[in-house]
């Protein structure tokens, strides 16, 4: 037994001799960065879904993550970058510096919870509650906030593993606010931009992505171009004459004017816009207006949301929400007051960078995996980053194959489920991103 053990032991020590003569004489060749990121996130994936569990049972809302920014800075400080905090109030940046001349490029992801009680039972799922807008609500990351985070941690923790094969430098941004401000205040990728992120790191090139939950685990989708929709905010007010409810006639009844303008609103987009060229929308989110049965108010507020995909059919819907509420309410003896808030511009992929980096996306899911898609009337605030410097903004699949599509929990719902499986393939994607990035 001795004897063979010592065959065993002489016959092992020669491999490695061989292996080693061979590596040196470029024989064997050493892991590509490819196989060395596809590596370090299947050993990373187990602390990767961790975070994402504490996150996702302590969710924050918008401009108020102060646990949720101590939490990242506090996991990352093991790693090898410097760390920034409290950059539009609750945002976290670290930057990963190589030393070695090269692109600077910016990895985001945001961390703001929803106003959603969460129906789904985990054994994670948030029991958090506020108050928002006067009401009582459940806190919950409906939309997979709390995902970006952790696979954009698990993505820092990969990079600086392998700085010294690295060049330029990394800035992994934890932004705040994606959702929207609350009202009175700033936030989100705008005041990131206006506290100076972009000129202050220097960062050239921007990527994100959007984990989702009716796309199948495993997958990336994109689009070049304008990707997802301009988000901007209307209110208008209808204003008319306060009158008893039996006696309608005797002043000007402003809930009926309102109806006819709601419906006006919407052949804006079924007969007034050019649906061939880009998708369009409004939506009217609120109507309030009254306080009894037989009185007929002074005023009714309704507010909304309009989406587009090109700028220049955003600024003819805009006059034309105007034009048709002022004109439909005068018809009535009424007057309207229009106010338009411009919100998040286009989403827009560069498409010379999308093109450039499309190799890499199907380097790490397989060409088959990776898709075009059509535009979404979702909006993102990435689409700051994106006005600013080349962007590419893509999806990662987060529904379990078993589920048909039909019947998956959409975003912002208390449904709302995904399949943790796909957090490997999102890591992989924003570090071959980076290593491929000239």
């Amino acid at each position: 037994m001795r004897h063979h053990m010592k065959f065993i032991l002489i016959i092992l020590g020669c491999t490695i001799s061989t292996f080693v003569m061979a590596q040196k004489k470029g024989q064997v060749k050493p892991p590509d960065l490819t196989t060395k990121i596809a590596t370090l996130a299947s050993q990373h994936e187990a602390q990767v879904i961790e975070w994402r569990r504490h996150m996702h049972q302590y969710p924050e809302l918008s401009n108020r993550e102060y646990k949720t920014m101590a939490y990242i800075a506090e996991n990352l400080k093991g790693l090898d970058v410097s760390i920034e905090t409290g950059m539009a109030h609750t945002g976290v940046v670290a930057v990963l510096n190589t030393g070695k001349p090269g692109p600077v490029i910016g990895l985001r992801a945001d961390m703001d919870g929803l106003p959603v009680r969460e129906r789904v039972k985990l054994p994670f799922a948030s029991i958090e509650e506020t108050e928002y807008l006067g009401q009582k609500v459940g806190i919950m990351h409906a939309c997979g906030h709390d995902s970006h985070v952790a696979i954009l941690m698990g993505t820092a923790k990969i990079l600086s593993s392998i700085k010294s094969e690295l060049k330029g430098k990394i800035v992994f941004v934890f932004q705040p606010a994606e959702e929207g401000a609350p009202i009175g205040e700033e936030g989100g990728a705008a005041l990131m931009i206006k506290q100076g992120l972009i000129d202050k790191y220097g960062i050239e090139v921007m990527y994100g992505l959007h984990i989702s939950s009716v796309t199948d685990v495993g997958t990336i989708t994109y689009k070049p171009l304008g990707a997802m929709a301009a988000a901007d905010q209307f209110s208008i007010k209808i204003k008319g004459k306060q009158v008893h409810g039996s006696r309608p006639w005797k002043g000007v009844d402003p809930i009926v004017a309102a109806a006819q303008v709601i419906l006006g609103l919407q052949t804006i987009i079924s007969r007034q816009t050019d649906l061939t060229n880009e998708a369009a929308v409004i939506t009217v989110g609120k109507i309030s207006g009254g306080v009894r049965n037989n009185i007929i108010p002074e005023e009714v507020e309704m507010i909304g949301t309009i989406r587009t995909l090109d700028t220049a059919m955003q600024k003819i819907v805009h006059e034309k929400i105007k034009l048709t509420a002022e004109k439909i309410a005068e018809s009535s003896g009424a007057t309207a007051e229009v106010e338009i808030k411009i919100g998040y511009p286009v989403t827009f992929n560069n498409p010379q960078l999308t093109a450039k980096m499309l190799p890499s996306l199907e380097k790490v899911a397989g060409e088959d995996n990776v898709r075009v898609v059509k535009a979404s009337t979702g909006a993102e605030d990435f689409s700051f980053y994106a006005k600013k410097v080349p962007g590419l903004f893509f999806f990662l699949g987060g529904k379990p194959k078993n589920i048909d599509t039909i019947d998956a929990s959409q975003h912002h719902t208390p449904d709302f489920y995904i399949d943790e499986s796909g957090f490997i393939l999102g890591m992989k994607a924003l570090a071959q991103l980076v290593i491929d990035t000239k």
